[in-house]
């Protein structure tokens, strides 16, 4: 059995621990989405991730930018949806959009 632990108290710790840390948080939904609105996701720099914002591929995609956004910075609004041409690539096959905003913790 496998214990899922609340992603923003794994991030608060791995910043505590000297980590790099991003939060990605799904800020918006439409028709078929795995998760809801306000959902987490934390990435470190190392690429070790907790949470969950989609399925699939769209977690992928999502710890990709992540950390693009340790590196730089900057913050990143992320869309994935079925008009998206990488849709099926990413998991949405099912007409699901999702909008997730990825932040860097300081």
């Amino acid at each position: 059995m496998t214990i899922m632990l609340d992603p923003l108290v794994t991030a608060e710790t791995w910043a505590r621990e000297g980590r790099s840390v991003a939060i990605a948080t799904v800020m918006e939904t439409w028709g078929s989405a795995p998760r809801p609105a306000g959902s987490h996701l934390v990435i470190d720099g190392e690429g070790n991730f907790e949470g969950s914002v989609s399925g699939g591929c769209v977690e992928g995609a999502v710890i990709t930018e992540a950390l693009d956004v340790i590196t730089s910075g900057a913050p990143k609004m992320l869309d994935f949806g079925v008009a998206d041409e990488t849709a099926w690539r990413v998991g949405l096959s099912c007409g699901g959009r999702i909008r997730v905003y990825v932040e860097k913790l300081n």
